[in-house]
């Protein structure tokens, strides 16, 4: 059986009540029944009854064969659609066309080039060969490395799982911090609780730190007409205060609550050296992958455009292409690798249909009429806009309590339980499975 019974019986079941309930007024019956549709399918992913790849298919297939996109009459003519299958599977198929979806999942391919030359775990050890000889410089040394890769790695999986999790874990390692033998509580719980934040913080800074954020601009740029239409460098701008705060104070707030029993660390730094040896010098592919690197950070940012004015703008989707491009020609990365690259090919079939179903949601109008009543129901509680945002942060952050996938959510993240060495999964990114 290609499922599970039960969480796809419960899919079902949410999905058929939302689509029994008698229609809104101010909402059409497409809308509502594709809202049905979009419940169904994020309970399906929630509860895990299907790969998240294999239920986007059938989200898109169901779409397609349900014809809930198209209406009876096009609004422009006012005559009857003349092919509504076939707009329906356009209308299905529509958000392979985005250029968001493909920049985040090609940006997932590139970082497989993170791995496959070892850079990225040599940036971990070099930091850690310089400030690791106390506890804090080791937290820290962590922390720069997840800062410095996550421009380029859009799964927050690979970057906080396979490149930085293995550093710390052999930091840990070397001090007998094992949760087997209770011994967590020397360093390694801590180091992994610092892991674990700097890996989210890292995916609020950057569009390409973690794969929902392009969902995100997608959203604010639906939602303004493209008023607000969000750049790689805007992105940035925003979010570099709040977000190198926070990757400062985290370390120091961590080391407050949970206090590790070894603070003074000079074997690290020789342990950190001793695996730079076993790597030895940089290869020629590490110097090509930091430069393509460094090369991406300049265009993404936009400083050609800065220099040379707009005829030297680069769009970050077609940043994203020439990186690939570029590690593709000078055999950095192989055409193998990038098909074998499972994660970022499952990123672009279930963002496909994710983002399709939330733009005909908006289209439909459904978004439209759901912040109308959310809106009234603020007014109606007579608070200030100021009030009113807070309340609205609060129902979202506690609202990751009944998700057990970020990939549900317009962002990454979900509660941490503070056991031991817990890190992302490959299944999707935002879960997380103790090791």
């Amino acid at each position: 059986m290609g499922f599970k019974p039960i969480p796809t019986l419960v899919a079902l079941a949410l999905a058929l009540a939302v689509w029994l309930v008698p229609v809104p007024d101010g909402v059409s019956v497409q809308a509502w029944h594709l809202l049905a549709l979009f419940v169904g399918i994020v309970a399906a992913i929630i509860g895990k009854a299907m790969p998240i790849g294999a239920v986007a298919v059938i989200a898109i297939t169901l779409v397609a064969l349900t014809g809930i996109t198209v209406p009876e009459v096009d609004p422009e003519t006012g005559k009857a659609v003349a092919k509504p299958a076939a707009q329906a599977a356009k209308d299905a198929l529509s958000s392979l066309n985005n250029p968001l979806i493909w920049m985040i999942g090609v940006a997932i391919m590139i970082s497989r080039g993170l791995l496959k030359t070892g850079l990225g775990t040599r940036f971990g050890y070099m930091f850690i060969a310089i400030w690791g000889k106390r506890t804090l410089g080791v937290a820290y040394s962590l922390v720069i490395s997840d800062l410095l890769l996550a421009p380029v790695t859009p799964s927050n999986t690979a970057r906080g799982g396979a490149i930085v999790h293995p550093v710390m874990r052999a930091i840990a390692s070397s001090f007998d911090s094992e949760p087997e033998n209770g011994t967590e509580g020397r360093i390694g719980k801590y180091l992994a609780l610092v892991n674990y934040h700097a890996n989210i913080i890292s995916c609020m800074l950057f569009i390409t730190a973690t794969a929902p954020n392009p969902l995100v601009v997608k959203l604010i740029a639906e939602a303004t007409g493209s008023e607000i239409s969000l750049t790689w460098g805007t992105w940035f701008a925003a979010m570099v205060v709040p977000g190198m705060v926070a990757m400062i104070l985290m370390p120091l707030i961590l080391f407050w609550l949970y206090t590790p029993e070894i603070k003074h660390t000079p074997n690290a730094t020789e342990l950190a050296k001793q695996k730079l040896r076993e790597m030895g010098a940089m290869s020629r592919h590490e110097w090509i992958m930091l430069g393509i690197f460094g090369l991406l950070l300049i265009l993404w940012a936009g400083i050609p455009a800065m220099i040379f004015g707009k005829a030297a703008e680069m769009d970050a989707a077609t940043t994203t292409f020439i990186g690939l491009s570029l590690l593709l020609l000078t055999g950095v990365l192989t055409w193998d690798d990038v098909l074998k690259e499972k994660s970022a090919w499952d990123t672009v079939v279930w963002f496909a249909a994710l983002v399709m179903m939330a733009t005909f949601l908006n289209k439909l109008g459904l978004i439209g009429w759901f912040s109308g009543v959310l809106e009234s129901g603020i007014s109606g509680l007579g608070l200030n806009w100021v009030a009113g945002c807070a309340l609205l942060t609060l129902a979202y952050i506690y609202s990751h309590y009944m998700f057990a996938s970020g990939s549900a959510q317009p962002q990454n993240g979900q509660p941490f339980p503070f056991d031991f060495y817990r890190i992302p999964t490959d299944a999707e990114p935002g879960n997380h499975q103790a090791v």
